[in-house]
């Protein structure tokens, strides 16, 4: 089977153009609307309460992750200094690893975890955390009790059907039946496990496997998705269970290999309804890691597959990495006000609409 990736691909202008100013980058899942579509990838390295709090100003949903170190610890600055530090003198990246997985053997604790929703609940912005497939039915009645509007369940890879010798695996299906909030779910690679996630009622699917420059999934399990194949085979799961249901739209996220504002734009024109960021907001001066980045992969007490890496790009507050200004012209700064320019050369005006546009592939 032939697949391709983001960079594989671009986007074909149409025979009208229009005004930029003429052009909504508005997204709902389910009764939450948000002026950009954009989700957060759940890493401890961008999401911090605070910024959580900034990126839902800013019309973005950003992700917790409910087993990360605002989990687990009071002093969560002096974790990430220590991470930091160990990153910076390390010769290779196994120390600063070490260390992660060092802070991540610490237990949950509720009280840390409740605090931190409250921070972001309090400020009046949507509120979601991201928790495992392992651990969801554990830790969700407490999220949900502390004010947890939108769950992400999100492994490196998820499945409706996860077999187990021992004990009771997570019954996605019924989990998601008995919440009163949408449930996010992912990550998934093709046709087939996308309409299966579907089929659970979860809200959303994220299409990826979080690649980026400080991912080492494929180097570890072999395990890789080209993107572009990956979001339409999900988006054309989302238009057959529309029509198996009779109407039930469920929203595609795109998570791994996007790097730049061109990603962003082609990760829509190819069917995602929003982008999952990380890496691309490192840089932001609000960001808790100091420009640094990994995700909660990373933290694996056996098998882990992320590292520390350092952003190369020049910081830049959250605001300008997102609309600019930019005097870069490189993709890494104004990510939405180039997707907004993006629709209006090629003559759409919302995202739905942005999703017909053509594509070519390179040879």
């Amino acid at each position: 089977m032939r697949a391709y990736d983001l960079d594989d691909v671009e986007i074909v202008p149409s025979r009208r153009t229009r005004s930029s100013k003429d052009v909504s980058l508005s997204w709902q899942i389910d009764a939450y609307r948000f002026d950009i579509p954009l989700m957060t990838h759940p890493t401890d390295a961008v999401v911090s309460p605070a910024t959580a709090v900034r990126i839902g100003e800013l019309g973005g949903l950003a992700v917790l992750n409910a087993e990360g170190l605002w989990a687990r610890h009071a002093d969560v600055e002096d974790a990430i200094f220590r991470l930091v530090t160990a990153a910076e003198e390390a010769e290779d990246a196994s120390s600063a690893v070490s260390l992660l997985q060092e802070l991540h053997a610490a237990p949950v604790r509720v009280d840390l975890l409740s605090a931190a929703i409250k921070q972001m609940r309090e400020s009046g912005v949507t509120v979601a955390a991201r928790v495992s497939p392992q651990h969801a039915e554990e830790l969700t009645p407490d999220l949900l009790a502390a004010g947890v509007e939108i769950l992400v369940v999100q492994g490196t890879i998820i499945s409706a059907e996860h077999v187990e010798r021992d004990g009771e695996p997570l019954n996605l299906k019924r989990f998601i039946g008995d919440l009163d909030v949408p449930v996010i779910a992912g990550g998934v690679g093709d046709y087939r496990t996308a309409m299966h996630l579907m089929r659970t009622g979860a809200a959303g699917v994220i299409v990826g496997f979080g690649d980026s420059s400080a991912t080492t999934t494929t180097q570890t399990l072999g395990i890789g998705v080209p993107m572009a194949t990956a979001i339409a085979d999900a988006a054309s799961a989302r238009r057959d269970y529309l029509d198996e249901t009779g109407g039930r739209y469920v929203h595609v996220l795109a998570d791994g290999g996007i790097r730049t504002s061109g990603d962003i734009a082609k990760a829509i024109a190819c069917g995602a309804d929003a982008v999952v960021l990380g890496e691309s907001l490192a840089t932001a001066s609000e960001s808790p890691a100091q420009g640094y980045y990994w995700t909660a992969a990373g933290a694996h007490p056996s098998l882990p597959r992320s590292d520390l890496y350092p952003s190369l790009n020049p910081p830049h507050d959250l605001e300008t990495l997102l609309f600019g200004p930019s005097s870069e012209p490189y993709g890494t700064v104004n990510l939405f006000g180039a997707l907004r320019r993006a629709m209006a050369k090629t003559g759409y005006s919302d995202l739905k609409e942005f999703q017909k546009v053509g594509l070519t592939v390179r040879r």
